[in-house]
């Protein structure tokens, strides 16, 4: 492992610190290319304005006209943590805004598969729908929304996903990714991109005079969508989409009001079950507590469990369903944990443990859950750094001759770009597939596994260099010891940190006094960092460290024995 500390600019780390902010958050945020203090201005006053996303002017007046017609709306999900806050955002804020008939149809993983697909558009038609609006899907859907369009249905995709050389003819799409849109924050998730919508449509609504910024005189009052940004902070931080200037905005602005307690109720129950403090929130617990919860809906049940606890008002109906989530969410871990030790003996058996690992890694298992296989690759990504995918059976009735893979990546290697190549090498191989450059899922025959797998490698190969598979870890330098303070641990926890504008790693060399294991399964340590004594924790890590280790690790606020302290949480040691 290579620890890199990162470029700090001094003539940005002066103009951060100029402007107020704290000088090791101007380190830090010169060192993520930051240097511009209005940048940090995290006001809903300097998010994007919507009018430059392509096609939300359109998308708007449709929804305004449907509206005003008294017409239904039928919102499609996604069954994933972004799909499931955008379909409550969406369901609350058309409400919101006036919409008196709005549903939803969420497809199954397993019955359904991803996006719109003729058979939900005939569902949506079949309800007594007349508008069909998707939400984290949709833009690759060319046969759903022809079948929709062919039905009657007038059809509004809202999407962040790539987009294939041939778009939907929807009457609108609203998509950053889409060509000619100049949009300048092409990272908006799912949720993010319905939020925009939601802000387009009140402005529609609001130049035909239905209300006002101030309500002066107008039947109605404008209503304040700001209520929706604890669920578009959570399903934008779920989703591990780089969180540029607009989508921090997006994220601090959501957890400002998750922190004061102004969130929905089943955003509430959620961190109960969880047992994570609401008042003390951070995008972590989006990433790692409330999002799994909801995600597992998806992977193991049915994502209308983690929408109508989204988008519940009622508190014992919140309750109730975000305990069924959280013991779902138990119950996913626990085959994701069978399947992660015999996803690792299958990859181990690939080559020699003293050997380098293959470009890239296909694993398949014939009892492998298909809900848990995006979390099992990402896992032996991790542990061998390569573009890895996991393959399980698919569960659908007549189909389990197809299996169903979800990849991870490394930077470096475009997954979905990857994919894309393999497909036009080898035709018919692929049934489908689509993603991100980090994230893609494909669905093949069990006879072309094997096709599949050399072509996939064959592309690693081609892509990746040795400095690329050089596994390495950006830091953030050494810590100053007078920054290893529990309030400014707790600053740091307080920032908005993700994909794209990583948390503070500090690396530098410190000498271990002591270390035992905990759990079975961690690594407890007792270190002097620069002539200060300090506990540290390496979660996962068995092996014992030198007397003199050069480390990286995370500042953490903890509390022990009703006394605030801090430690230092371990990531990587150097080679």
């Amino acid at each position: 492992m290579q620890l890199i500390p990162r470029d700090m600019p001094p003539r940005s780390v002066w103009a951060l610190e100029q402007a107020g902010l704290h000088p090791l958050l101007a380190r830090l945020y010169a060192a993520r290319g930051v240097s511009d203090p209005l940048s940090m201005d995290v006001s809903l006053a300097h998010l994007l304005p919507p009018e430059g996303l392509k096609g939300i002017g359109a998308a708007a007046v449709l929804l305004a006209d449907a509206m005003a017609a008294d017409q239904r709306l039928c919102i499609v999900a996604d069954y994933d943590c972004d799909g499931a806050t955008a379909c409550a955002v969406a369901l609350r804020g058309l409400r919101m805004l006036g919409a008196r008939h709005v549903s939803y149809i969420v497809p199954d993983r397993v019955v359904d598969g991803y996006g719109l697909t003729p058979p939900i558009a005939e569902r949506v038609k079949a309800s007594g729908a007349d508008v069909l609006i998707t939400v984290d899907n949709g833009i690759a859907s060319v046969e759903g929304v022809a079948t929709a369009k062919a039905l009657g249905l007038q059809v509004v995709v809202t999407d962040h996903h790539l987009p294939a050389a041939v778009l939907p003819q929807a009457d609108a799409i609203v998509n950053p990714n889409q060509p000619g849109c100049t949009f300048a924050s092409k990272s908006l998730a799912g949720v993010g991109v319905m939020f925009y919508v939601l802000l387009a449509l009140r402005a529609e609504l609001r130049a035909r005079g239905l209300f006002t910024a101030d309500a002066a005189g107008a039947p109605l009052a404008q209503p304040k969508l700001d209520s929706l940004l604890p669920l578009v902070a959570l399903g934008t931080v779920a989703d591990v989409v780089k969180l540029d200037a607009n989508n921090r905005r997006l994220v601090a602005q959501g957890l400002a009001r998750v922190r004061k307690g102004h969130m929905p109720l089943g955003m509430t129950a959620l961190f109960v079950a969880a047992g994570r403090q609401s008042a003390q929130c951070t995008s972590q617990d989006f990433g790692f507590a409330l999002g799994p919860r909801i995600n597992a809906a998806g992977r193991l049940s049915d994502m209308t469990l983690g929408i109508e606890c989204l988008a519940t008002d009622d508190a014992a109906r919140a309750t109730e369903l975000a305990t069924q989530l959280d013991r779902i969410n138990r119950e996913r871990r626990d085959i994701e944990g069978d399947m992660r030790e015999q996803a690792l003996a299958l990859a181990q058996d690939m080559f020699d443990p003293e050997e380098e690992p293959p470009s890239a890694l296909c694993v398949f298992d014939p009892d492998f859950h298909e809900g848990v296989v995006g979390i099992v690759a990402s896992k032996l990504k991790d542990l061998h750094h390569r573009p890895t995918f996991v393959f399980a059976p698919s569960q659908a009735d007549g189909k389990s001759h197809e299996l169903k893979g979800s990849g991870r990546s490394i930077p470096g290697f475009h997954l979905r770009d990857a994919l894309d190549l393999v497909a036009k090498r080898h035709p018919g191989v692929l049934l489908r597939f689509g993603g991100h450059a980090m994230a893609a899922g494909c669905t093949l025959d069990e006879e072309h596994l094997a096709t599949f797998e050399e072509a996939l490698q064959q592309v690693a190969q081609e892509w990746l260099d040795a400095a690329t598979l050089q596994r390495r870890l950006d830091t953030d330098g050494p810590l100053l010891p007078e920054y290893c303070r529990h309030d400014v641990a707790d600053t740091l926890a307080r920032e908005v940190w993700g994909q794209g504008f990583a948390a503070p790693t500090f690396s530098e060399e410190v000498e271990v006094l002591g270390q035992r294991l905990v759990g079975e399964k961690h690594l407890a340590l007792k270190l002097r960092h620069q002539g200060q004594l300090v506990d540290g924790i390496w979660f996962g890590r068995v092996d014992p460290l030198p007397s003199l280790a050069h480390l990286a690790f995370r500042l953490e606020a903890d509390e022990w024995q009703g006394k605030q302290r801090v430690r230092f949480v371990v990531e990587a040691m150097a080679d």
